[in-house]
């Protein structure tokens, strides 16, 4: 079926790299793996990082005429059947798919969508509010991230459709990670670290690693930092206790970063405040066991204790625990390393994702002729 991609947060083509831009661009492969056309509706961002009421209600503005522009042309050329929207929030609400949809009658999915309570009379009160309508009138909400789960079913009804779909990333990009023998090496143990290099939660994640391997002076251990951004220097200056050990390899593309992760033991990461970590998935398709915060998007694609080890996010001392355990256990790392990758193949891969979101769009597109045609509303639904 002919499907219009949006992603308010940030377009699949951005050129700037993050987890975002990732996720939109495997979702849209996954899609046409599945057969379907899919075509990017619009490059409009909505997102507004200050809590500008005014620039929320701008944005709201040129969004619902972008929306009117998208009708007319669609009703003349190109009609999709169904409309589909990656991560949808108060900071990043979705002017266009709602009103696309409505006028032109074919279902409206929603990837990611996320709602935080806190928000309705903040700063973001006139995103929230665009964000939490089209949440609720969307006839599918697909999460990725388990966290989001409770506060958007709170929202739109127990018994509106949803359905989980685990995080996935095409694994085949990564399968030269099976030739390596995890845990071979004596000394040094290799780890390795993906992440931007920012403010926030990133720069608290190295900081916390950093503090978490100073406690291990005693374990023969290396450390590649894959990454840049603009708080590089801070970065740097949280693992001068540990430079000997320590190296930088900057940004690198995706494809170079597969091969360096074939060649380590152990993927490190705190993972304060992460909403998922593709890293994490990567890694562990390239057959390495991963030590990090448990998170509740982690622990969606990190099985504590069979692909890894979870420590609770922010404990310096239980992280460095963990890693000291795997360290010490070569025997341990091979056999989560296997586990880990059997795992993504079977649970994190395009393939099954492609056919997942195609059984979940044919029914949202069936339930929605079968609304059309009833003469009253169809029975609300929640899919397995």
């Amino acid at each position: 079926m002919k499907i219009a991609f949006y992603a308010p947060l940030k377009p699949p083509d951005h050129p700037v790299p993050s987890g975002d831009r990732e996720i939109a661009r495997h979702l849209m492969s996954a899609l046409r793996l599945a057969g379907h056309d899919v075509a990017l509706a619009s490059h409009f961002r909505s997102f507004d990082a200050t809590g500008n009421a005014a620039r929320q209600a701008r944005l709201h503005t040129i969004g619902t005429r972008l929306a009117d522009r998208l009708i007319a042309r669609y009703r003349d050329i190109d009609r999709p059947q169904l409309w589909f929207t990656y991560h949808l929030h108060h900071k990043a609400p979705d002017h266009l798919g709602p009103r696309v949809s409505r006028a032109l009658r074919i279902p409206y999915v929603v990837a990611e969508a996320s709602i935080a309570p806190s928000q309705r009379g903040g700063p973001w009160a006139f995103g929230f509010a665009d964000a939490y309508a089209a949440i609720k009138s969307a006839d599918l909400v697909v999460f990725v991230n388990p966290k989001d789960v409770r506060e958007v079913r709170r929202a739109r009804g127990n018994d509106a459709a949803w359905a989980m779909l685990p995080p996935f990333i095409d694994a085949s990009r990564f399968a030269h990670g099976a030739m390596r023998s995890p845990g071979a090496r004596d000394a040094p143990l290799r780890l390795v670290t993906v992440a931007m290099m920012r403010d926030g939660a990133k720069l608290s994640s190295y900081r916390l690693l950093a503090a978490a391997l100073a406690q291990l002076r005693d374990v023969d251990f290396t450390l590649v930092v894959v990454g840049d951004g603009p708080a590089r220097s801070d970065v740097h200056a949280a693992f001068a206790a540990i430079s000997e050990r320590v190296s930088f390899s900057g940004a690198r593309p995706r494809a170079e970063i597969a091969t360096l992760l074939a060649t380590c033991d152990v993927f490190v990461w705190p993972a304060i405040d992460e909403a998922i970590g593709l890293a994490l998935i990567e890694a562990q398709a390239c057959g390495l066991p991963v030590v990090a915060g448990a998170t509740p998007g982690v622990g969606s694609v990190v099985v504590d204790g069979v692909t890894g080890m979870l420590a609770p996010v922010g404990d310096v001392g239980a992280f460095a625990a963990a890693l000291r355990r795997l360290a010490q256990d070569a025997r341990l790392r091979r056999q989560m390393a296997n586990q880990a990758r059997a795992h993504i193949l079977a649970h994190h891969d395009v393939g099954a994702a492609a056919k997942r979101l195609d059984a979940l769009l044919r029914e949202a597109v069936s339930a929605s002729c079968s609304a059309r045609a009833a003469p009253r509303p169809a029975p609300s639904r929640a899919l397995p």
